[in-house]
């Protein structure tokens, strides 16, 4: 079971109100009682009226819930550039609450088969950092779909800069920051380059085709 059902199942069986113990949730969904202990501290973190502790169990005091909802990459973007935009500019009440709705996203979104690098995860980024690299979304995406070379503006995390000339392979999303999967022809190797870093974007005229060793297939090897 993925982790967002899991997530869903949790949120379903609380929703009665009565007292569950962690290893009868355990045992109705098939994983150990540190997964469970893990689960209801991201339920609870994303505003989940939950009351309860290890040991004692866990129940649902208040439940507001909507049903399931599927988003595109695109609708998703749309949701965060709207929370960046009242997190920065409105009133502190309304600042509040897109801070507590973007935890609740983050929450809920899929994991990624692969583990994020160390001091990355959900809820983690300040808006105005991420919203730094909403201006790149587009032409990133359609570079990916059109197989087009981008020269790149970088800053790594030390402001070091570069220009780097990449094969922009796929996005992924990691707590309100998306990065770009690419093949670096500067490095001439497979880079991870943060949106909300990259401070200059060119579309270049070259396209890129396939070759061994610089495919999306051969960095899951890496990876894997």
């Amino acid at each position: 079971m993925r982790r967002t059902d899991r997530l869903a199942a949790l949120a379903q069986i609380l929703r009665d109100g009565r007292l569950h113990l962690a290893r009868e949730l355990s045992a109705a969904l098939g994983v150990s009682q540190r997964t469970v202990y893990r689960d209801m501290d991201t339920l609870v973190a994303s505003g989940l009226p939950i009351a309860g502790a290890r040991g004692v169990g866990y129940r649902m005091t208040a439940p507001v819930t909507l049903p399931p909802l599927n988003l595109s990459l695109g609708e998703l973007e749309a949701l965060q550039v709207g929370l960046a935009i009242v997190a920065e500019a409105a009133e502190p009440e309304l600042q509040g609450a897109a801070q507590s709705l973007a935890q609740k996203v983050d929450a809920a979104l899929p994991e990624d088969g692969a583990e994020p690098p160390d001091g990355w995860g959900f809820a983690t980024y300040p808006f105005a950092d991420a919203a730094h690299g909403f201006v790149h979304m587009p032409p990133l995406r359609d570079a990916i779909r059109a197989r087009q070379k981008l020269r790149i503006g970088y800053n790594d995390p030390d402001d070091h800069h570069s220009l780097r000339v990449i094969r922009p392979l796929k996005l992924d999303y990691w707590g309100r920051v998306w990065t770009a999967t690419a093949w670096c022809e500067n490095a001439n190797d497979f880079r991870l380059f943060r949106a909300d870093r990259i401070s200059t974007l060119e579309v270049l005229p070259e396209l890129f085709v396939d070759e061994p060793g610089k495919t999306l297939a051969d960095y899951a090897k890496t990876t894997g």
